[in-house]
């Protein structure tokens, strides 16, 4: 018997859903069949069938509450967000400032927070309830060079998760994906060239990144009810993950 994931009714905002991760999750719930809602502070890098644009800047709570009023005004309610909106520019820690540090927690832990928040006051009054995904990362599990402001604050949002999902349940459900590596436009910050890009796609056992629309598939797969009982969880969605360092420097004989 096949399974199949129909998502018609649904109403969800993905935020950070212009372009990157973002449009790839719009895009997989739009074709499941909900009603997407995308959110951002430039306009959308592709028009999607199924899926409106709205600019807001989630780290702002004032604009965070008017764009969650105005959703639920429009479609007359909201059964899924995607905490979506995050990223991190390449900065070593000991040159990193604290403003600096304090706009990285903001956007990748706070920000996600607050949407949280605005969400859960309208899914708590649903008869159904509703769900929210944190988009998180594997630089939340492991050391983050380079952006340690991010993993610190990926780590939190994954903690956050499962606070949430506790305090939250049972109307409410609270999950995470813990995301590797991923092929998007803005690859080329942190890992180079084509080439590049390449090497480290190597190093996963997949032997490729992830593409935007593996991580909406997971997404879709999370809001169906085949996941009606998953809560707290952050799912890995690494490809496998990387073959360890130490493999390549031991010269141990294993013939």
């Amino acid at each position: 018997m096949a399974l199949t994931v129909d998502l018609d009714g649904c109403v969800a905002l993905v935020t950070g859903g212009g372009r990157g991760v973002g449009l790839g999750i719009a895009r997989r719930l739009a074709v499941a069949g909900a009603r997407v809602v995308s959110c951002g502070r430039g306009e959308a890098g592709a028009v999607l069938e199924g899926v409106e644009h709205r600019l807001a800047d989630v780290r702002d709570a004032e604009q965070v509450r008017a764009l969650v009023e105005d959703i639920v005004g429009d479609h007359g309610r909201l059964d899924l967000v995607v905490n979506n909106a995050g990223g991190s520019p390449y900065a070593l820690a000991d040159e990193a400032g604290p403003r600096f540090s304090a706009a990285i927690v903001g956007l990748n832990l706070l920000a996600p927070l607050a949407v949280a928040q605005a969400a859960n006051r309208v899914m708590r009054r649903q008869a159904h309830g509703g769900h929210i995904i944190n988009i998180s990362s594997e630089s939340g599990r492991r050391a983050s060079p380079g952006t340690a402001a991010y993993g610190a604050a990926k780590a939190g949002l994954e903690n956050l998760t499962r606070t949430l999902a506790v305090e939250w349940a049972p109307k409410v459900r609270v999950n995470a994906i813990t995301v590797g590596p991923v092929r998007t436009e803005q690859a080329a910050l942190h890992y180079g060239d084509e080439e590049g890009v390449a090497a480290v796609a190597r190093t996963i056992a997949l032997g490729r990144l992830a593409e935007p629309e593996d991580v909406g598939d997971m997404c879709v797969l999370l809001a169906s009810p085949f996941a009606a009982y998953v809560n707290g969880a952050a799912i890995l969605l690494d490809g496998g993950g990387t073959r360890p360092a130490f493999l390549d420097a031991a010269n141990a004989d294993h013939s």
